[in-house]
């Protein structure tokens, strides 16, 4: 249900090319550095949300959402499930056209605020399992 591949492919093919990659820091070992990667290697343009607004994979980080100074496509978020809504609502706020809730990232009543903003969102998937299989 959170996960309908038509919503996926919709995301990853026609919502634009502008991610916000929600709790991606400088940190190698953490999952959100590899698929900031893979993100990259897709054409997407990756932009790294964390309170310490590293540069990531050559992109500037910014502290929160409402910090980026242009139009943000996607959210993507990597963090625990308790906190993830609150990125969904902030994403909501910026007008971004999808969220993407990482794997084990589940708040059903976040998902369906997004969705009745008119904003597409898939939970407990992964992009970079996703965008290969697309080809």
């Amino acid at each position: 249900m959170y996960g309908d591949p038509a919503a996926v492919r919709k995301i990853l093919t026609e919502l634009g090319d502008t991610w916000a990659v929600v709790g991606l820091s400088t940190n190698e070992g953490r999952a959100a550095y590899g698929v900031a990667g893979v993100l990259q290697a897709y054409g997407k343009r990756i932009v790294p949300i964390h309170p310490k607004a590293e540069t990531v994979h050559g992109e500037q980080g910014y502290p929160s959402l409402s910090a980026v100074p242009f139009k943000i496509d996607v959210v993507d978020v990597f963090l625990n499930s308790g906190l993830a809504g609150q990125a969904a609502d902030e994403a909501v706020a910026i007008d971004a056209q999808a969220v993407w809730f990482q794997l084990g990232v589940i708040d059903e009543a976040a998902y369906e605020r997004t969705r009745a903003a008119g904003i597409e969102m898939v939970m407990d998937r992964c992009p970079a399992i996703e965008l290969p299989m697309l080809r």
